[in-house]
């Protein structure tokens, strides 16, 4: 059953079809059928209505939030004038130190009631910064929305059995798949894990299991996909893994082919700022969700990238009136799409590189994003997952979970395909561990560099060794 024939529930006893849903199943079913009109507008219409709600957002933010009130007006902004698109990119960049120093100013003083309650939270601090943010119930009202459009986009039979491996959750068996898909649908049953359980008893649930969904962190189904396929395991019923969290790297679609002959589908968030983009339902590349984020890819000279050109990527929540995030940098590098052959004209990422702290720098004082060589190095020894460090301009630390240390031969076999895989001949040195730690939200980088804390970011747009 895919999701257009999907059973809606309903709310009213003795009305099973036309289903009539609960209130909040209603309201993001009404949201829906908004966003399959704006999914399909070109470029200049969304432009035109990000505008309209960014100068609503902002005209907020000018009265209510003391933070920005001075900010806006050394930048031109007059709440009684049109806002334009020029306009908008001559606001100031907000920095993660600028978060963290702005403290409480950055909240609102006058939150329109409508928009529910305030709640608060804070990032895990991987980028060296953390920081505390707030949102209101409106907010999550969005966020859960947008979850279902992510649904419906890939067609997923709701009757299926969902199994979800991530932090923040309690292990156990439910008999639907929770909000959002249950607040409208009707939906098979779910099974979560705490990502910190181990690998094989990770792989024994899921062979009990035998999901029709799997939702994780991209290098944890890797770790899970090599598990499988050196030990000859299948999940026969695996027709979709979702991955969540970390920047994707694209070795894992091989290897959840290999292992399951599933697909591997991604989404882009933050916890601070929610959905930003999801992978195309006809193709690897993503989506950004214009209806609920602005996003801007930069260049060094803070001019928009053009297509296939990589920049930093900065935001703005369209949404959220509690703490607004004005041209709010997150620290994450990406590449610059061409329009979507599927015909959406919602703006494409052609991929996502991850944080500044994952660029490799080499000693002629080149800087790229690096591959682990997963497809070269697979077959060489039982590795379940790799880390690898840059300790400085000469030395990367190979951290290794396998069942037994590499053999000498072992070792010389892989120094090599690192080396190139790397894009330099640097010292190899490994070490091995029972785990490789995660951060508190989970996520794991299979690559961080050490050697370039002090020097600037100038990421290279075209080198070859780029995942």
């Amino acid at each position: 059953m895919s999701a257009s024939e999907a059973i809606v529930k309903s709310a009213i006893p003795g009305i099973t079809w036309p289903a009539l849903p609960p209130p909040e199943g209603a309201a993001m079913l009404a949201v829906q059928f908004q966003l399959e009109q704006s999914q399909w507008w070109s470029p200049e219409q969304l432009l035109e209505h990000q505008l309209r709600q960014l100068q609503t957002l902002l005209i907020h933010s000018y009265k209510t939030v003391p933070f920005y009130r001075e900010r806006l007006l050394a930048a031109g902004f007059n709440p009684g004038n049109t806002l334009t698109a020029e306009l908008f990119r001559n606001l100031p960049i907000l920095y993660r130190r600028d978060i963290q120093t702005a403290g409480k100013l950055l909240l609102s003083t006058q939150l329109p009631p409508d928009h529910g309650k305030i709640y608060s939270g804070k990032t895990s601090g991987s980028t060296g910064r953390p920081i505390q943010y707030s949102g209101t119930e409106l907010a999550q009202f969005w966020w859960r929305t947008m979850t279902l459009r992510e649904h419906l986009w890939h067609q997923r039979d709701f009757a299926g059995k969902l199994a979800i491996i991530r932090v923040n959750v309690r292990s156990g068996e439910y008999e639907n798949w929770g909000s959002p898909a249950a607040t409208v649908f009707q939906t098979g049953g779910s099974v979560t894990l705490d990502i910190g359980t181990d690998l094989n008893i990770q792989l024994a649930w899921l062979k009990k299991h035998n999901p029709d969904y799997l939702l994780s962190y991209p290098s944890n189904v890797l770790a899970l996909a090599n598990a499988c396929i050196s030990k000859g395991i299948r999940l026969e019923n695996l027709r979709e893994v979702r991955t969540i969290g970390e920047a994707l790297n694209p070795e894992l679609r091989s290897a959840c082919r290999e292992a399951w002959g599933a697909p591997v589908t991604d989404t882009y968030s933050a916890n601070e700022v929610g959905y930003i983009a999801f992978q195309c339902p006809g193709h690897e590349h993503y989506h950004i969700q214009s209806e609920t984020m602005f996003v801007e890819i930069l260049n060094d000279q803070g001019a928009t990238c053009q297509p296939g050109e990589t920049g930093r990527i900065v935001l703005t929540p369209l949404l959220n009136y509690a703490m607004p995030l004005i041209r709010y940098e997150i620290m994450d590098y990406a590449e610059a799409g061409t329009a979507c052959p599927c015909g959406r004209g919602l703006p494409v990422i052609r991929r996502i590189l991850g944080r500044q702290r994952n660029l490799i720098h080499l000693p002629d004082g080149s800087q790229h994003w690096p591959s682990t060589g997963y497809n070269n190095w697979m077959g060489i020894a039982p590795i379940e997952q790799i880390q690898l460090v840059q300790k400085s301009l000469h030395d990367v630390e190979a951290r290794l979970v396998m069942p037994r240390p590499l053999t000498p031969d072992e070792q010389k076999r892989m120094v090599p395909i690192l080396q190139k895989s790397l894009g330099y001949a640097f010292q190899i040195s490994f070490s091995y561990h029972h785990e490789l730690c995660r951060n508190a939200s989970g996520k794991f980088e299979d690559f961080i560099s050490e050697a370039g804390k002090n020097t600037s970011i100038h990421p290279d747009k075209n080198n070859s060794n780029s995942p």
